[in-house]
């Protein structure tokens, strides 16, 4: 077993290695011919630009990423500068610098990559793939009994926030970086899917393609681990089936078919506030003249977030979204497993939670607030604030930056479920729900308990269940995403989730947002 898996290991690492080494790679030449095409398609204006690149790009073959970018890059900021300075605004080219240049590195590459897509997907998904079966597979086998219990999780190199944990830190914080703000210095990365893309979307593969294949990739093979890990509990078996099943179905394969049939990329399962850009004008507008599939995918966002989510959240609590659907939480579920103890439990970082996610939800709503009244108004501006501003910052602190970078790049630090806990809109919005009108609880057995501590140190929402469960009180806390992970680590049996009259969920002696309530004060109130 232990040579399997060093073969394993040598192989993902290969693999990874050979992967991380296409940024470096590369030959990128702009003809004049495909030049011409590029100023057509886009109707460029700026003379300022095209002189530049004439001048500097054309015709030229840089080897590298790097200093094609910036070639292309400086010409269309100076040429912008230059266009608002003189107010030439029909000149300027609105598009983010570094996606321009992946547009045009992607049709200006050149060279052994993109003419062997399919080897070296072998060299770098094949073996990244077949290398972490080989490991992931013999080592959850050799753990002895399914689940995960007392396993020493915390003197593991990987798990522990040592060097392994804070290499792979450093990576996934890069790659996003990278994938957001970065295209242009990965087109060898989408070159390698586009056979992929073609026969699915029918277009060549975008950083976003390749992000979408590469995070279904990654689930499935964690899920497997999932469901060797977990194989003793039925709960948690199906609930890694579903989620797998929303991420490759809904959230990867049908939005890239829609586009194949000219129509809009959209993810069925992606719920507002989430989905936080779903009332941008540019959204509103395409789904409008996309006629009756687009009023439809109009009418199931507006309903699916204001019906279908509290009405489910009511009778199965945040869990049938976070734990059963949400692409975010299936990664989190999959990749992010073994790093679920590293969250804090402090009250500390409680209170924070509560500050930054209810802080976010009323950001998003605000910024959707000022993009309807611009959208059916007309106007830019609300109270001297651009509305396009507020969309920009929240995109880039929320959408990009925590959302991606810190949500995912964090786990091997901070744990799997820093965005889920810390900052996703939807999850605050579902939780005032689960928190305050939701059948939803976790019960507990306290005469039971030998206060091991296996349900606390492995919440992934920071949540002391052991603390609930000494006492015999029922968990209902708003951030509880009911993964079940508490229950099947309990060597007694202790916790269980439940769905039952309301009146249940509450203890005398529950606490609530951290005061103590007594029941029969609610029932007064009631």
């Amino acid at each position: 077993m232990k040579t399997l898996q060093n073969i394993g290991l040598s192989l993902f690492l290969i693999g990874l290695a050979i992967f991380t080494s296409l940024i470096f790679l590369g030959k990128y030449e702009v003809t004049p011919e495909l030049f011409d095409n590029i100023i057509s398609d886009k109707g460029i204006k700026s003379e300022l630009f095209i002189n530049d690149i004439k001048n500097n790009v054309v015709g030229k073959e840089f080897t590298n990423p790097f200093s094609f970018s910036s070639s292309i890059t400086t010409a269309l900021e100076t040429a912008n500068a230059a266009h608002k300075q003189n107010n030439e605004w029909d000149k300027v080219i609105w598009t983010k610098p570094h996606s321009f240049s992946y547009e045009i590195a992607k049709s200006a590459g050149n060279g052994t990559i993109k003419e062997h897509k399919g080897l070296f997907w072998w060299l770098t998904f094949g073996l990244g793939i077949i290398g972490a079966l080989l490991y992931v597979i013999p080592n959850v086998i050799i753990l002895g009994p399914p689940g995960i219990k007392n396993n020493g999780v915390w003197f593991n190199a990987a798990t522990n926030r040592s060097w392994i944990g804070w290499f792979a830190f450093v990576f996934l914080v890069g790659f996003y970086i990278i994938l957001y703000f970065r295209p242009d210095y990965i087109v060898n990365w989408t070159y390698i899917v586009d056979p992929i893309s073609k026969n699915i979307s029918g277009n060549l593969a975008s950083q976003w393609f390749l992000y979408g294949f590469l995070y279904s990739t990654v689930m499935i093979v964690m899920g497997i681990r999932m469901y060797i890990k977990y194989r003793h509990n039925k709960y948690q078996m199906i609930r890694t089936t579903s989620v797998l099943f929303f991420q490759i179905v809904f959230a990867f394969l049908i939005p890239e078919i829609l586009v194949r049939f000219e129509k809009p990329w959209y993810d069925f399962k992606n719920a507002f506030p989430l989905d936080y850009d779903f009332f941008y004008s540019w959204n509103l507008d395409q789904l409008i003249a996309s006629g009756g599939l687009g009023l439809f995918i109009l009418i199931w966002g507006i309903v699916l977030s204001l019906v279908i989510v509290p009405v489910m959240v009511y009778f199965f609590g945040k869990r049938w979204y976070c734990s059963w659907v949400c692409g975010c939480g299936g990664l989190s579920e999959t990749l992010g497993d073994p790093y679920r103890h590293l969250s804090d439990k402090s009250v500390k970082s409680w209170k924070l939670e509560r500050w930054l996610i209810h802080s976010v939800l009323i950001f998003v709503l605000i910024m959707t607030g000022f993009t309807l009244y611009s959208y059916f108004s007309g106007a830019e501006a609300i109270l001297g604030i651009k509305t396009q501003t507020i969309q920009d910052v929240y995109g880039f602190l929320i959408g990009a930056l925590f959302a991606g970078v810190i949500g995912t790049g964090f786990y091997p630090i901070f744990g799997n479920r820093v965005w889920c806990r810390f900052g996703c809109p939807l999850a605050a919005y579902m939780g005032l729900v689960q928190r305050f009108k939701s059948r939803f609880r976790i019960t507990t057995n306290g005469g039971q308990c030998i206060s091991c501590g296996n349900c606390s140190t492995y919440c992934e929402m920071g949540i002391d269940v052991r603390a609930y469960a000494q006492k015999g009180e029922n968990i209902v806390r708003a951030s509880c995403v009911g993964c079940g992970i508490c229950s099947a680590v309990c060597p007694r049996g202790v916790l269980k989730l439940e769905n039952g009259p309301e009146i249940e969920r509450i203890h005398p002696n529950d606490i609530l947002l951290g005061n103590d309530v007594n029941l029969m004060d609610l029932v007064n109130q009631k």
